[in-house]
């Protein structure tokens, strides 16, 4: 039998340490068992690291306005078929109203069989809802959608200059230029990403502190519901999507994991979008695709807010004991799936959103929003993470629908 040399196991052990700490997931992980913890034990210290968490999101959000340019700019430039751009963001828009449909029916689905709204009203906390129903009587508009909508309007700034710079005479030279803004991003993306840890902690903290763990026992069924769905969600809906292309969606949930545990430590979705679309290009996604379709998913993928948005509907029917007829329940999706576009980009949105679907129906009191307002922070990670899963999975579709997808490379590292 060959033992191997103690020097080996000095070498293993070494190599096992040096992936341990350099390896972010495994940092950011201790920062959200860290936040639970002081959150929990010392809820006044934990709501004052809220700026942590605040400042990281900020941060970060430095880095999505070039990195949607010049990723988008980019692909259109170096594409130099038109038409493909036209397809690609035909073929995106189709798969995200198909795709949040089901995932607004699975949610209703679910609400109406298990019934989170059968318990007791008087156990719960009631909250300030007026800030959302004062607006639930205005309609929906587009225009004021796209003014909130900093990342829409990027896309469309970035749409434009790509086309007109397949026009222009010097070209390559504007591209070797961008191209040069572009690492000079990306770099500075990648230092900032080492802070994530920092803003995973302030998150996680801020939020156990403000809200305690106790806020969930009366409003469990719910969680567990809304928990339960957006994982069937993510495991068959999602999972059998890929696995029609031979793509497991544990191997993607393995690769995206990084970006997974910072959107549960920040409970925004928009701390993972620069990092998430520098992955999908080392995965394969070609750059115009990641390009078009993860901006414009962050405004109209948001499969997570939408199984979330359909099962409180229902939740705050049963609890009020309102019987909602087949047609009623039909007419629930239908509302969402146009209201439901309105819930991106601006702090409160869902309750505006479910202020206005409501108040459409005509039956069901908006009042109910002020029951969901105590919980509604703990189940927000579970809509950003549902959000960010979809959106992945539907890049690399398209791409793949384009034939624009080069070999799978799962690296788990942001850098190589």
């Amino acid at each position: 039998m060959n033992i191997p040399a103690p020097n080996s196991f000095s070498k293993t052990k070494k190599s096992f340490l040096h992936s341990v700490v350099t390896n972010l997931t495994f940092w950011v992980l201790i920062s959200i068992i860290a936040g639970v913890l002081l959150g929990h034990f010392s809820p006044e210290n934990g709501v004052k690291m809220e700026f942590l968490g605040k400042k990281f999101i900020q941060l970060i959000s430095i880095f999505i306005g070039p990195i949607i340019f010049l990723t988008i700019v980019l692909g259109i430039s170096g594409m130099g078929n038109l038409k493909k751009v036209g397809r690609i963001g035909v073929k995106a828009l189709a798969y995200f109203e198909v795709v949040s449909t089901v995932a607004l029916a699975i949610g209703v689905a679910v609400a109406y069989f298990f019934k989170p709204g059968k318990i007791d009203k008087s156990r719960l906390a009631i909250g300030d809802a007026s800030q959302f129903t004062k607006g639930a009587a205005e309609h929906f508009s587009w225009l004021q959608f796209f003014l909130s909508n900093f990342t829409l309007q990027v896309l469309l700034a970035a749409i434009v200059c790509g086309i007109a710079l397949n026009f222009y005479q010097k070209r390559e030279q504007t591209i070797l230029v961008l191209e040069r803004i572009s690492n000079v991003v990306f770099t500075g993306l990648k230092y900032v990403m080492y802070l994530a840890p920092i803003g995973a902690f302030g998150g996680m903290a801020y939020t156990i502190g403000k809200f305690g763990l106790a806020t969930l026992i009366p409003l469990g069924k719910l969680m567990l519901c809304v928990y339960l769905t957006m994982a069937l969600f993510v495991f068959l809906v999602l999972g059998s999507i890929l696995k029609y292309y031979k793509i497991s969606i544990f191997s993607i949930l393995k690769y995206i994991k990084e970006e997974l545990l910072l959107v549960l430590g920040t409970s925004s979705s928009e701390a993972a979008l620069p990092s998430i679309m520098v992955k999908l290009e080392k995965m394969g996604c070609s750059k115009s695709v990641v390009g078009l379709v993860i901006p414009t998913g962050y405004s109209f993928n948001l499969d997570g807010t939408s199984i979330y948005l359909s099962m409180s509907v229902l939740f705050i029917a049963q609890l009020y004991d309102v019987h909602l007829s087949f047609f009623e329940i039909l007419s629930v999706i239908g509302i969402l799936m146009i209201t439901s576009k309105g819930a991106a980009g601006v702090t409160g949105s869902g309750f505006i959103v479910l202020a206005s679907t409501l108040t459409a129906l005509h039956k069901i009191p908006v009042e109910g929003l002020a029951f969901l307002l105590g919980v509604d922070k703990f189940m927000s990670e579970a809509r950003a993470i549902t959000n960010l899963i979809g959106n992945t999975v539907a890049t690399i579709i398209i791409s793949k629908t384009e034939r624009d997808f080069t070999e799978l490379n799962l690296n788990p590292y942001l850098e190589e």
